[in-house]
């Protein structure tokens, strides 16, 4: 076990509900391991400029930023947008703020595609491509192996822990060794409703 990626990510079962907030003008969305028990949240930190040119300016083109937590509200991983006009460039920091992972994404009738590389070499590590409308993804390797999934499949109990309509299961393949590669890629894959819900 790596001890010096955020413990968040050391788990190889996300699941992700989406809880409204009105008041805020975002989103959060609370994570739970495969037991059920909260492990942590992702939170959209919108400053007032932010809100008040949400009704002037199509929310594509601004920037964006989403905080995963633990439970303790300990910074586990940061995703950030800037501007763009067109499919943008997205990039996944640590806690101590060290680029891990830089995301690129595709649209192609309903099939969004993002590329995850290494912010060092360039080179891709992982890509994230499927269906939207029908909530099912798959995560491969940079070889093209499968590694994970995204979809809206609950196991057994869990379906009593979940009463809203958004919510999905990230599971990563457990012989994945837990890396810096690791921590961009969950981080990626835990987040994919909000991006996508910010690129539309």
């Amino acid at each position: 076990m790596n001890k010096q990626i955020p413990p968040f990510f050391l788990s190889d079962e996300y699941f992700i509900d989406e809880k409204v907030n009105f008041l805020k003008f975002a989103n959060e969305y609370k994570v739970y391991n495969d037991q059920g028990a909260q492990i942590g949240i992702i939170k959209q930190r919108i400053s007032g400029w932010q809100k008040a040119l949400t009704l002037l300016i199509d929310k594509r083109m601004m920037p964006f930023k989403l905080e995963i937590t633990d439970t303790n509200d300990q910074l586990q991983a940061t995703i950030t947008r800037g501007w763009t006009f067109w499919m943008s460039k997205i990039i996944v920091t640590d806690p101590l703020g060290v680029e891990v992972g830089i995301i690129k994404q595709k649209f192609k009738f309903f099939k969004p595609t993002f590329t995850i590389s290494s912010p060092t070499s360039g080179e891709e590590i992982a890509k994230i491509s499927g269906d939207w409308k029908a909530w099912n993804f798959s995560i491969t390797n940079n070889a093209g192996a499968e590694m994970g999934k995204i979809n809206k499949k609950w196991a057994g109990a869990l379906k009593e822990v979940f009463t809203t309509a958004d919510k999905y299961n990230v599971s990563i393949d457990p012989s994945y060794a837990e890396s810096n590669q690791k921590v961009a890629i969950v981080a990626t894959a835990i987040t994919i409703d909000m991006v996508l819900k910010e690129s539309k």
